[in-house]
């Protein structure tokens, strides 16, 4: 099978149903020891050097190019010299229509549909998936593992049947978590690999990952599905439309305080303000830039985040 690297939220289950395997390459990252020289976001800047430097086996490439990131644009545009690639636009005002067109495109890039089930079978993973969430909301699994299963959501580690075999052998772990800070993580996933592990220990519980359940809960059986699910996807859509959205989710969640994961030299950053007006929740914004372990200077303003929570009880 064929493997499409993806740099965003990329449909796996039309990428899967076009015969193709989805790689996405967000998930080499934070564990990632490349430096590129010439850089805005260490994400888009890793995976385009990998690329560039032949180091991943890629038949093809799809690049979110509109809805998202970007600095994707010109990092695939440059990682388009080495692999065929592919743009994909979502709609800002989540035209379904429009959508469904970007969609037919991306197919017929891919080959065109040649196992339509296969749409099937990953929307039924992504069930799973979805109950894997509830159990990190109710602390039955830390937020590390829960975590390092709802990212690869994205492309399902690229065989549906064996991830969901693997997801009905998560068990639950044992533990208290009913004392610590309910955390929504909102923004783009932490560069640093151990961050879930460190906010844990110093009693902040993460029971919301916006960018994973961005990608587990859109899902559909058909183009008209995909298409309608997935204009709904919040980051390409207006900011009021994103926050009302959150504000909805971190109340069923009953979420005590919000980190905000930031990047360097990415646009999102600019959003802090406006999430801070909108969502009125104590909020911590973590600035990152290189991938590996959390910093022990960002290790001390979570304990003190951690505190201050405490002292609001």
């Amino acid at each position: 099978m064929k493997t499409v690297g993806i740099t965003a939220l990329v449909p796996p289950e039309l990428v899967f149903a076009c015969g193709f395997k989805p790689f996405d390459l967000n998930n080499i990252v934070p564990t990632s020891d490349v430096r590129p020289r010439n850089k805005l976001c260490a994400w888009t800047a890793i995976w385009r050097e990998e690329i560039m430097n032949g180091k991943l086996d890629l038949d093809s490439l799809v690049v979110v190019a509109g809805g998202d990131c970007h600095n994707a644009l010109v990092d695939g545009e440059r990682a388009a010299e080495k692999i065929p690639a592919f743009y994909l636009f979502y709609p800002f005002d989540g035209d379904k229509d429009y959508l469904k067109s970007q969609f037919e495109r991306l197919s017929s890039f891919l080959g065109g549909i040649i196992d339509p089930e296969m749409m099937k079978t990953v929307k039924n993973v992504k069930k799973e998936l979805i109950k894997l969430d509830q159990m990190r909301v109710r602390g039955m699994v830390s937020s590390e593992l829960g975590f390092q299963y709802l990212i690869s959501g994205s492309d399902l580690q690229g065989d549906p049947t064996a991830f969901r075999e693997e997801l009905s052998r998560i068990p639950q772990e044992k533990g208290d978590r009913s004392s610590m800070h309910r955390v929504a993580l909102l923004g783009v996933p932490p560069i640093h690999h151990d961050f879930h592990r460190e906010a844990e220990k110093l009693g902040l519980h993460i029971a919301f990952d916006e960018m994973p359940f961005e990608f587990i809960r859109h899902t559909g059986a058909s183009l008209n599905e995909l298409a309608r699910d997935y204009a709904d996807y919040t980051f390409a859509r207006e900011l009021k439309y994103r926050f009302n959205f959150l504000e909805e989710e971190l109340k069923r969640r009953r979420v005590d305080a919000i980190i905000h994961c930031t990047q360097f030299a990415c646009h999102h950053t600019l959003e802090d303000g406006m999430l801070r007006e909108y969502l009125q929740y104590p909020t911590l914004t973590v600035h990152s830039d290189l991938p590996g372990p959390v910093p022990e200077q960002l290790k001390l303003r979570l304990e003190a985040f951690s505190e201050i929570l405490w002292r609001r009880r």
